[in-house]
């Protein structure tokens, strides 16, 4: 069987185009709010409406996935990635470029999920884990290295650039093409319960991002996550194999795994936007802000291997509860070096927070795809995924909501909450579920 490594690098590629669609367009914001007559406040609302409609898609993916195979999924999502990224940068007003931040994360969803289901689909093991570990390594550098590359292409050309920087994701469809599986189950797509999980997430992440945009995003979010999540919740039960099956989200490995490992990338997206704020607050320039970024992106060279070491000794369980705790001292530097004005602490904290997402995203798809059959891995993996990155959302909206209220450092501060919650679950949970596959008929 083929080496999983081009796959592995372009899916790499793809998910950090994903993240460079935050991080190299925070440096920007100060200009793109002064251009497009917004405040700081409203501005942010490109990153959470980017996040949000990344998680709330993810696991439509996974579950479209099972049914028509990955091929096409893939290749719509990475098309509406580099479709919403060029109708950013040609947005004439803010209106126009929050629904093409919408189109962008909703394509962007399909990369996380499908990313961890091809190379489930086609490597196994050894190859498996080595690729994961590539993918998260990749993934680290570029979001890492975005704030650079975003303050570079903004000093060349403004903020219009750095925003269709991902439109270089449609290089990647082609090769993709020729290895993604077609196969699936042919089953319809429950969207009744995709629409459901749409209102909870999107209901809980509007209410994150309320302290700073007032009393009709609080309304409109405080709505839509209470009547969104009991709905939810009725149709699970109702529907035991619809849009989320009962049996994945009642299996406690998955959902402990998938809520321990959100904390990282809340932790991850939080730095991504809180530094550049508090750098913008000090009066530098967005390229000034992405050089002192740049060790960040050491980080992604190494994570693959330090990852599959890790997860070879000590398994995902464990390996999850280092990235935890990583996360906390990292969130504790970075509130530090905003209150200080210390450029050396951000730095130290960047290299942390992409230390923790380098070992607990591959941790994460590893527990999760262990736990599950292989006819159920597409929609598991999707549905920690929506979990993972509903953290990452959470994270921004924190961010954007609460720095404008109690500062940059105090939003980082309450932010420790998050992965301290998900080391508590993982140390106090019980045993981790190993999937038994049925044996095939002779």
């Amino acid at each position: 069987m083929r080496s999983p490594g081009r796959s592995a690098a372009l899916l790499g590629l793809l998910f950090g185009l994903a993240g460079m669609s935050t991080s190299a367009v925070t440096v920007t914001l100060p200009e793109l709010a002064g251009e497009l007559q917004v405040d700081a406040a409203t501005s942010a609302w490109m990153i959470s409406g980017y996040t949000v409609a990344l998680a709330v898609a993810t696991p439509a993916y996974g579950r479209i996935a099972d049914m028509v195979g990955i091929r096409w999924p893939l290749v719509l999502g990475i098309g509406a990635l580099a479709l919403g990224a060029l109708a950013s940068a040609l947005a004439p007003s803010f209106a126009v470029l929050m629904v093409a931040r919408v189109l962008q994360g909703a394509g962007a969803a399909a990369i996380p999920v499908l990313a961890t289901a091809l190379v489930s689909a086609r490597w196994s093991g050894a190859a498996r884990g080595a690729a994961l570990g590539r993918i998260a390594g990749v993934a680290a550098t570029l979001g890492s290295l975005g704030p650079l590359v975003g303050g570079g292409l903004e000093a060349l050309g403004g903020w219009r650039l750095a925003v269709a920087l991902p439109v270089l994701g449609a290089l990647a469809i082609v090769p993709l093409w020729r290895v993604s599986p077609t196969e699936g189950t042919g089953e319809r797509v429950d969207g009744i319960g995709a629409l459901l999980v749409a209102f909870a997430a999107s209901g809980m992440v509007l209410l994150l991002q309320s302290p700073s945009s007032g009393v009709v995003t609080a309304s409109v979010g405080a709505v839509l996550l209470v009547v969104g999540a009991p709905l939810l919740a009725l149709r699970v039960r109702l529907r035991p194999h619809g849009f989320l099956p009962r049996e994945i989200v009642t299996n406690t490995t998955v959902l402990r795994s998938a809520f321990a490992a959100a904390a990282v990338p809340a932790s991850w997206f939080a730095l991504l936007l809180g530094v550049p704020l508090a750098a913008a607050s000090w009066g530098w320039s967005p390229l000034d802000t992405g050089t002192l970024l740049v060790p960040g992106a050491i980080i992604g060279f190494l994570s693959p291997v330090v990852a599959s070491r890790l997860l070879g000794r000590i398994g995902p369980r464990r390996t999850l509860a280092v990235a935890c705790p990583t996360a906390v001292i990292a969130l504790l530097v970075a509130a530090t070096g905003a209150l200080l004005q210390s450029p050396a602490l951000l730095v130290a904290a960047v290299l942390l927070v992409n230390c923790a997402f380098g070992i607990g995203q591959p941790a994460m798809l590893s527990s999760v795809g262990a736990a599950v059959r292989a006819d159920q891995r597409g929609v598991a993996l999707g549905i920690a995924t929506l979990l993972f990155l509903t953290g990452a959302s959470v994270g921004a909206a924190l961010v954007g909501g609460l720095a404008g209220v109690i500062g940059v450092a105090g939003a980082l501060g309450v932010l420790v909450v998050l992965p301290l919650a998900g080391l508590t679950v993982l140390l106090l949970g019980g045993p981790d579920r190993v999937a038994v596959e049925e044996p095939v008929p002779a």
